[in-house]
């Protein structure tokens, strides 16, 4: 093959042919296109043209207008040659039929196939760990028999073989063992490993090794590239592009660079769970360290540096920064109150929201104020704020949402929820203690005072209790508390102190009051002062006779002429028991009783027989009437005779009770009975002011009294205390006014009141 094809040499990506022939200045480094075709060329260049740095470069890229593209160009478009003078003059014999050949060996398999890193990284004082596999596919049973490793070689075409810096020769035929002292190192074998192991490097070993390998007839020349620097490289850190706070996140740190007899670390500025892993196989050789933590929001714009460390030397080769950039939420969300204080119920607030930091930026903002305008930006403002406002806070939002604390007001306000208490809570009774106290929720300012009032008037008594010691019904009523401090003053709602108390003050009522007719209806009604009211009743005549009636009204229909008298009431509750003074009750004859009694002739004899009496009566009182009349003309000259005088009937209201009577033993008597006359209005005043004419009585001492008489003849033989409805004019009145004492008589209304007795 020396003077052929040389063979098929690997590269990173592409299959690249070094053409060695007659007459061909050095090599052709070609790279051939894609699809490979006599039409689409190979890009190539003889040695002497090709620019530094492609064999170094794995021969993975082709020098635009390099010497042999240039020629392809013209054969691609032309479909000519170039001519003399052209840069490939000397190997232009090479496009004639060995190009087909060329073309067919570019994309047929090979004799030897091998497998290593592309290019090696390391530094100087370091060492190169070169992992490297080959197979000999050409039978079976071949063995490698001889490597040299040269640096940065060349071939020699008149020599017709491969020359540069031998870094290293072994015959393995020979098994002579490789001297540990030596600074490259075979760690292979002659089937199948060729690894190799150079330590220490130094810098000027960077540049193209090349392993030429041969077994038998069969020789192999095997690129690989060295980049050996000053210093350490950096490290790559990977970290994906979105960090999340609290979501777990794996960084990884890596170096193409491992090696057995140098040891390096590769250590984090951040505490995490750190896995080391180093790599050294045809593939890869790179030392790698995975750094899983949780970031925080305090992470955010920090840095995250990886350092290679050399433990020997306890010093840091060389690091690598990032920047983290960690989504998070709203952090550090405060409210602020920019309003003065102190704040007073009504007044307006305005609050701000602020926070420490935020990735993305904060967007929005909520509020959790009810009622408030523009809940969503930055500042909220709070129209007459009410004295009971909750805690305010605010929610910043990016994608997520923060809120912050919650910010109290402290509004000032007058006492709230006043309210009255009452001790003990059981019912009150009549001669208890009794403590009224006076309570309220809250108040800002705490300094307060107390007043009282009662049925609406301010009592003197001040403080939170009120006292009655012991208590009286008269202390019954609507009290109220006011509680005040500086912001204002609150009444609490009116509490009724009920006392409990036994009947009291019972009478009896009788509807209708004038009296009822016989047949009719009467109602008596027993009336008391009671608290609580009065639970039973009980009814008696005026014999104390139990009448076996338990309620409040005892009605009586018909009424009957046997129900006439009085009544009285015994009223109880469970606190005890109290009864009326008695009422009488006063019942009329009915027409028809009337009626019934004269058809029997009763009524007409005895009308008869009364007429006589009440003539012999009559005279005998007029003859006395006549008598007084002469001793009163002679004493005060006040008597008078009155005759035919329609009496006017007075109100029961405005008059004295009468105590009707009825004797049938003085029939044949005439009845006298003692007349006040109407009283002027400064009495009237006084018997108002004193209670009614069931509860007083007239003094006895007055001078204004008339002894009065009515005669008249007998039609029944029964007495009625009743004021005819028609006075019968045919009566002769007899009066007599007797004045006592000295002085004028004081001015009062004319006229004479009257009571006639019928006979």
């Amino acid at each position: 093959m020396d003077d052929g094809l040389d063979g098929w040499m690997v590269g990173s990506k592409e299959k690249v042919l070094v053409l060695r022939g007659v007459g061909l200045m050095g090599e052709a480094w070609c790279i051939p296109k894609r699809p490979m075709s006599f039409w689409n060329p190979l890009s190539c260049c003889a040695t002497s043209h090709c620019p530094p740095g492609i064999r170094e470069k794995g021969l993975a890229y082709v020098r635009k207008k390099s010497c042999l593209e240039d020629v392809s160009d013209q054969v691609a478009q032309r479909q000519t040659l170039p001519g003399p003078g052209s840069c490939l003059d000397s190997t232009m014999h090479l496009l004639g039929p060995s190009l087909l050949l060329l073309e067919y060996l570019a994309f047929s398999d090979s004799t030897w196939k091998f497998k290593h890193p592309e290019t090696l990284y390391a530094w100087d004082g370091a060492c190169v760990w070169i992992p490297c596999t080959y197979n000999l596919l050409k039978g079976g049973g071949h063995t490698l028999d001889n490597l040299t490793v040269y640096h940065n070689f060349t071939y020699d075409k008149e020599a017709k073989h491969y020359k540069g810096t031998i870094l290293y020769n072994t015959n393995l035929k020979a098994k002579e063992p490789t001297p540990s002292q030596e600074r490259v190192r075979f760690l292979g074998n002659n089937r199948n490993n060729c690894t190799l192991l150079i330590n220490p490097v130094k810098v000027n070993d960077s540049g193209p090794l090349g392993l030429r390998m041969t077994s038998g007839l069969d020789k192999w020349m095997e690129p690989l590239a060295l980049n050996i620097s000053e210093r350490a490289p950096q490290p790559h850190i990977e970290l994906r592009q979105e960090i999340y706070e609290d979501q777990e996140v794996t960084v990884t740190c890596s170096l193409n660079f491992a090696c057995h007899d140098y040891q390096i670390h590769l250590q984090w500025s951040l505490e995490g769970s750190v896995t080391t892993n180093t790599i050294l196989s045809p593939d890869m050789v790179a030392t790698q360290s995975r750094l899983r933590f949780q970031p925080k929001w305090t992470h955010d714009g920090k840095n995250l540096t990886c350092q290679l460390w050399d433990p020997m030397k306890q010093r840091v080769l060389s690091e690598k920064t990032v920047l983290l950039e960690v989504k998070h939420p709203p952090k550090g969300v405060t409210t602020v109150i920019q309003s003065p204080t102190p704040i007073r119920e009504g007044d307006s607030v305005t609050l701000s929201c602020t926070f420490n930091s935020s990735n993305p930026t904060v967007t929005r903002y909520n509020w959790n104020s009810p009622g408030s305008q523009d809940q969503t930006s930055q500042k909220l403002t709070i129209r007459k704020v009410a004295w009971d406002a909750q805690p305010v806070k605010c929610e910043a939002c990016n994608q997520w949402c923060s809120w912050s604390p919650s910010v109290n007001l402290n509004v000032l306000y007058a006492p709230k929820d006043v309210s009255i208490q009452i001790s003990p809570h059981t019912e009150i009774r009549s001669g208890k203690r009794i403590l009224l106290q006076c309570e309220f929720s809250s108040s800002r300012p705490a300094d307060i005072h107390v007043f009282w009032k009662k049925d609406g008037s301010l009592l003197l008594k001040a403080g939170k209790t009120l006292t009655f010691d012991p208590i009286s019904p008269e202390d019954s009523g609507t009290y109220h508390c006011l509680v005040n401090n500086s912001i204002g003053q609150t009444s609490s709602e009116a509490r009724e102190l009920r006392v409990m108390y036994a009947p009291r003050r019972l009478r009896v009522s009788i509807s209708p009051k004038d009296g009822v007719v016989e047949g009719k209806t009467a109602v008596l009604t027993c009336e008391s002062d009671a608290n609580p009211p009065t639970s039973h009743y009980n009814w008696f005549d005026g014999n104390n006779q139990d009448l076996h009636h338990y309620g409040q009204t005892l009605r009586l229909e018909p009424v009957k002429l046997q129900h006439a008298g009085s009544y009285w009431c015994r009223g109880t509750n469970h606190l005890g028991q109290s009864q009326s003074p008695p009422t009488t009750l006063t019942v009329y004859y009915s027409a028809a009783t009337i009626s019934r009694r004269a058809a029997l002739g009763v009524g007409f004899c005895l009308a008869i027989f009364l007429l006589a009496i009440w003539g012999v009566k009559l005279q005998r009182n007029w003859k006395r009437i006549q008598r007084q009349q002469g001793l009163q003309e002679s004493s005060s000259g006040q008597s008078f005779f009155v005759r035919n005088i329609k009496a006017r009937r007075t109100p029961q209201a405005e008059r004295p009770h009468s105590l009707g009577c009825y004797n049938p033993v003085m029939e044949d008597t005439v009845s006298y009975a003692t007349l006040s006359f109407p009283l002027g209005e400064t009495d009237t005043q006084r018997l108002r002011d004193a209670g009614s004419s069931e509860m007083r009585e007239i003094p006895p001492s007055r001078d204004d009294r008339v002894t009065y008489a009515v005669v008249q003849n007998s039609q029944v033989a029964d007495y009625e205390n009743v004021t005819p409805e028609v006075l019968d004019d045919e009566g002769i009145h007899y009066s007599e006014l007797v004045h006592f004492g000295n002085g004028k008589r004081a001015l009062a209304q004319e006229g004479v009141e009257y009571v006639t007795l019928k006979h």
